[in-house]
């Protein structure tokens, strides 16, 4: 049974993801029902960690900690910190003894230097999966979920993400009951899927070479019908050339590009919009209500409406969800 957490933070440790370990691992619950865990923070060199932010944190205790560990977390730590060789030996010795492995955003990047991610599948933020599935292309990085659980490794995205990754592992190991006394403490939900997408607004690229020009027409006309012909002919190619091309500069094809693009467009109206889903359908090129629902749900797991819910940024849009 998960007891023994030992969480390693290294030089630039980030202060949030050091929060929240914290907050999951380190608080007795029992007086509300909820679980008690032995936590140890460590470092390669014990004594004054600096965090990202200028802040310091005190850390007595070296990596022997990892030794007795059920679970050895690796936090953020610095771009420019060389992870010492006793650290990544440390993880991989846990590993090998069967303690849980586990990763809080770009701490994955030291699971995948120890070796840990070779041929499983992982996450972090999406802002550095590509960094991490070119440095490491052994790993299978996919960028767009919450958290991956992987043989006994769990690697979890950025920031509250974390908060699921650890969640997921408490009711795995100490059941549902547990997990929901921890959540019901920090006031957040007791369970989102490890499979839910992170919710990044990341268009495919509009910087390709000879049809940029043509890519930034179609940006601006996503409500309008664009058949293939249509844009072989902007394009002053042929159809079999232009679709030859369009792959080589965007690596997809004209409907996925602009599937992506006109779901973006959907995205950024119900942030920023009270319009009815029909009405987004309409400006947003999906047509229907009924095919934007669709979209929603085979790439982002969730309804317009649920979408709209968490995340309007205007009083005009919040007023509708």
């Amino acid at each position: 049974m998960l007891q023994r957490v030992a969480a390693i933070a290294a030089p630039g440790v980030s202060p949030f993801e050091f929060g929240l370990v914290s907050e999951v691992f380190g608080i007795d619950r029992r007086d509300t029902g909820g679980p008690s865990f032995d936590l140890t923070v460590c470092t390669p060199e014990p004594g004054d960690v600096p965090m990202r932010t200028g802040l310091s944190v005190r850390v007595d205790a070296g990596l022997e900690a990892t030794e007795q560990a059920d679970l050895v977390i690796a936090l953020p730590y610095g771009d420019d910190y060389p992870l010492p060789e006793s650290m990544l030996a440390a993880l991989r010795s846990a590993r090998e003894r069967g303690a849980w492995v586990m990763s809080i955003c770009s701490g994955a990047f030291a699971l995948a230097e120890a070796g840990l991610l070779d041929g499983r599948r992982c996450t972090t933020h999406w802002m550095y999966a590509a960094d991490l599935a070119a440095r490491f292309p052994a790993a299978e990085v996919d960028p767009a979920v919450l958290y991956v659980e992987d043989d006994g490794v769990i690697t979890s995205a950025g920031t509250a993400a974390g908060i699921d990754a650890c969640l997921h592992l408490v009711r795995a190991e100490r059941g549902a009951r547990a997990a929901a006394g921890v959540a019901r403490r920090m006031v957040v939900p007791p369970h989102r899927d490890g499979n839910q997408l992170q919710y990044v607004d990341t268009p495919l690229p509009c910087d390709a070479d000879t049809l940029a020009p043509l890519l930034a027409w179609m940006t601006e006309h996503l409500a309008e019908e664009l058949s293939v012909p249509e844009l072989a002919a902007r394009a002053l190619m042929s159809e079999r050339t232009f679709a030859r091309r369009f792959r080589a500069e965007t690596g997809t094809t004209p409907a996925a590009w602009l599937t992506r693009q006109r779901l973006v467009r959907a995205q950024e109206l119900l942030e920023r919009t009270g319009a009815g889903v029909d009405e987004i359908a309409r400006s947003s090129g999906f047509g229907t209500s009924a095919v934007l629902r669709h979209h929603f749900a085979r790439v982002l797991s969730t309804t317009p409406q649920a979408y709209r819910r968490q995340f309007a940024c205007t009083e005009e849009a919040e007023r509708v969800a």
